[in-house]
Parts: structure tokens; C-alpha cells; sequence
């Protein structure tokens, strides 16, 4: 049970935390735990990058291949859930290390798969761990970083998931047509010691071994942290400033639904749904639209499809400058207006050529992954620690649930001869409605993760 006591001792941790001045160590930390990051990212696209020769190797017809996409979505959705849990129960980083260790394995065994049954059935258990891990590291980030500088600080570190998005591209565009796509899944289950070597290099969250009673375990881990800061930059920490006023969270489920944070839970889970309903309804079909739908070759298609990733990489870092300045609700209504204009101009163009699709395409994804990005500094921010992890994947439910029903309705309507003007003018729409609703979010900027939840 939460006493005056402790949340004085609380908000003591939480006021030491915030008066670190950035350092080695901080950079060290979002090193080790992007390189999870990029690593989960460089995983979740390699379905898109293989399917144009599964789909010519195995005879694929639709629906198949929309499952193929579609099946590590599936298993997201139930990491997201699970992690979330998790996260909150038995630490951030041990999450996210048996998550790291999910996710290669299944990387491994898709390797193996003789068939599309086992192929969806093994990235459906890839899944799970990609699923896990995303949103769980975000929040590890967060809990470390200043109220000032958190909107930089997370982005810069959230640059690496278009980042891992991009590599999967590039490395694509030479491993598939000329080592196969197996090969690809191979390199996607490489980094499986980081599951083990990741808890012996990371501390937990000072922020949540307080929040489960652990108070000597915290008051070490601190130290520890301001003994590396102090020598990283050769001289005194600052003097705390006041305590923070501690949250009173009981950690419970349901109240992610009550009082404040229904609105909270509803506008996030919205904006969840909406952007990964539409970056994933472009990017898990673009190379196989390229080859299909325009008669391009592989290699054209696979570096039209790195074309947008990068573009989405820049989106991202700028936005990373920026949100910290002009706040979160107008870096995110902006992002997924944007994503929406780029889109309804290239359905009122007619989408007549892949080198017109790339262009609008690669401005869309300047948009969205800043969004997508932007979700993860985000959702954290919202909830207090104890239901911190719940929240972010909670919202991380959601944006499975766009990751996998965008590519289904885009499939549906190419099976159905619905053509790509009404492809990009659903997505557009869906855009625009995200816009709408990122008006009743609530701003973040500038304010302790605890005096957002009191």
C-alpha cells in the first residue's frame, strides 16, 4: 500500500532523475536498448520484403499473401497485451529481454518454413516477441529521462525503429534477389544473445522498482546512476530540486478507464489505431503494389519501398527537434494531417505510376513515422508507473489492430478491383479523422511523468 512515506521517498528518486544533466551514460542506455529497437523493426518489415518471391515461389494467390502480412500482426496484438502485464510485473528490462529473445528465435525457425502455413504460423510467434518489446522499451526511456528534454531525448532514441525499418529495405534490395529471402529471416535472428546479455548491462527503472516497494534496490540503482553521470561529466551533479509530487495509482487494469484517463485511453488508443492502420496499409503492400500493379522488377520495387522508409526516418528526426518546442497535440495533429493531404492528392491523381506512388508515398511516410514515433513518447507520458507499461501497450493493442486490418482492407479491395485511387483515398480519410481527434489530446510537454499523474 502507497503511505505518505513513501511517495515522499518517491518523489525524493523522481527529483534526482530529473536534475541529471545529459551524459555518457544516458547515451549508453538508449544505445543498448535502441539497438533492441532497431533490431524489432528490421523484423517486422521482412514479410513485406519477401513476399514478392513467396508469392511467385509458392503460388500465392490474395488472401494468402494478406496473411502473410497480416499473421505477425496478429501475433503483436497478443505481445502487446501480454508485455504490457509483464512489464509492469517483473520489470521493463526483463520484458524486454525475453521479448528480444521471442522475436529472434521466430526469425530463425521462419528461416526454416517449407510452406505459407508455417511461414504465417512462425512470424505469428516472431510476433509475439516484436509485439513485447517495442512498447515496453519506450517506456523504459521515458522513466529515464528529464521532463525538459523527454520529447528529444525519446525521439532521437525512437529514430531507430524507422531506422531498423530502412536497414530491412536496404539490405533487402541485394540479400533477396541474390542470397533469397530466407536469408534475410537468418540476419532477423542473429542478435539472439542480446536477450541475455541486455539485463546485465541495463539497470531497471529506478522509477519502477520504487513503484513495487523496492526502495533500497532503487536508492543503488541511482546511485550507481550518479556515480556514472558524475564521471561522465567531470564534476558535481546539480542539487535536486523539490521533491515531485508522487502518483497514487493502485496498478490496477480497470483504471485505465476511469476519471482522467478514459479520455486519455480513448483519444490514444484512436491515434494508435489510425496511424499504424495507415502506415502499415501503405508499407506492407508497396513492393509487391510496385511489381504487381506497375510491372516493376524487384529491385525497383524494393528500392522505391527504402525510399519511404528513409523519408519517414527524416520525419522522425525532425520532429524530434521540434516537439519539445510546439508541444505534442500539435506535432501530432500536424504529422497525421499531412499523411492525409499527401494521400487524398494521390487519389485524386489517379496513383497512374510507381515513381508517382513513391513520391506520395515517401511524403506520407514523412508524416506518419514522426506520428508513429511521437505515440511512443506519448503513451507513457499519460499513465502513472505503476500502470505505465499497461497503458503503453494497451495503446500498442490498438496499433496492432491497425497494422493488421490495414493491409487486410487493402488487399480486399485489390482483390475486388477497387483500384489504388480507392486504396490511397480510404487511408487519406482515415488520416484526416486522426487529425480531427488529436485535438482533444491532452499536452505533456515539459512536465514530470509524476506531476502528470497526481
Amino acid at each position: 500500500m502507497t503511505t505518505p512515506a513513501t511517495r515522499a521517498a518517491t518523489g525524493t528518486i523522481a527529483a534526482r532523475l530529473e536534475r541529471l544533466p545529459h551524459s555518457r551514460w544516458h547515451v549508453k542506455v538508449r544505445v543498448l536498448i535502441g539497438a533492441v529497437t532497431f533490431l524489432e523493426a528490421f523484423d517486422q518489415l521482412l514479410a513485406a520484403s519477401a513476399l514478392p518471391v513467396l508469392t511467385k515461389t509458392w503460388h500465392l494467390d490474395t488472401g494468402q499473401a494478406t496473411f502473410a502480412i497480416t499473421a505477425a500482426s496478429l501475433g503483436m496484438l497478443l505481445g502487446a497485451l501480454a508485455a504490457g502485464w509483464l512489464g509492469d510485473r517483473i520489470g521493463r528490462v526483463r520484458t524486454v529481454a525475453l521479448g528480444v529473445a521471442v522475436t529472434t528465435l521466430g526469425s530463425l525457425g521462419v528461416a526454416l518454413a517449407q510452406n505459407i502455413e508455417m511461414f504465417s504460423l512462425l512470424r505469428l510467434c516472431q510476433g509475439l516477441g516484436i509485439g513485447g518489446v517495442v512498447p515496453v522499451a519506450a517506456t523504459y526511456v521515458n522513466e529515464i529521462a528529464r521532463a525538459d528534454k523527454r520529447g528529444r531525448f525519446v525521439l532521437l532514441y525512437e529514430m531507430i525503429f524507422p531506422a531498423g525499418l530502412s536497414a530491412a529495405s536496404l539490405v533487402a534490395v541485394w540479400v533477396v534477389p541474390n542470397l533469397g529471402w530466407r536469408a534475410m529471416f537468418i540476419l532477423g535472428g542473429l542478435p539472439v544473445l542480446l536477450a541475455v546479455t541486455l539485463p546485465r548491462t541495463v539497470p531497471e527503472s529506478p522509477r519502477w522498482l520504487l513503484s513495487q516497494g523496492r526502495y533500497e534496490e532503487a536508492e543503488r540503482v541511482v546511485e550507481q546512476i550518479e556515480a556514472e553521470v558524475r564521471a561522465a561529466t567531470g564534476g558535481e551533479l546539480p542539487e535536486p530540486g523539490p521533491a515531485v509530487v508522487q502518483e497514487t495509482s493502485k496498478g490496477r487494469m480497470r483504471d485505465l478507464f476511469t476519471g482522467r484517463y478514459l479520455r486519455r485511453t480513448t483519444v490514444l488508443s484512436t491515434l494508435w489505431f489510425v496511424a499504424y492502420y495507415v502506415n502499415f496499409g501503405i508499407t506492407a503492400w508497396l513492393p509487391q503494389l510496385y511489381t504487381s500493379e506497375f510491372g516493376l522488377d524487384l529491385t525497383t520495387a524494393l528500392v522505391y519501398s527504402m525510399l519511404t522508409n528513409a523519408f519517414g526516418l527524416l520525419g522522425t528526426f525532425l520532429v524530434a527537434l521540434l516537439i519539445d518546442r510546439i508541444g505534442r497535440r500539435p506535432s501530432l495533429t500536424l504529422g497525421l494531417g499531412g499523411a492525409a493531404v499527401s494521400l487524398l492528392v494521390l487519389a485524386l491523381l489517379g496513383a497512374t505510376s510507381g515513381a508517382q506512388v513513391a513520391v506520395f508515398a515517401s511524403c506520407t511516410g514523412f508524416f506518419l513515422f514522426a506520428v508513429n514515433a511521437g505515440l511512443y513518447l506519448y503513451a507513457p507520458e499519460l499513465y502513472p508507473t505503476r500502470n505505465r507499461a499497461k497503458g503503453a501497450a494497451f495503446g500498442g493493442l490498438w496499433n496492432r489492430l491497425g497494422v493488421t486490418l490495414g493491409p487486410i482492407v487493402v488487399g480486399a479491395i485489390v482483390a475486388a478491383g477497387g483500384g489504388l485511387r480507392t486504396v490511397f483515398l480510404q487511408l487519406g480519410i482515415v488520416a484526416a479523422v486522426g487529425a480531427v481527434v488529436c485535438l482533444f489530446a491532452v499536452e505533456t510537454k515539459g512536465k514530470a511523468l509524476e506531476e502528470l499523474n497526481t
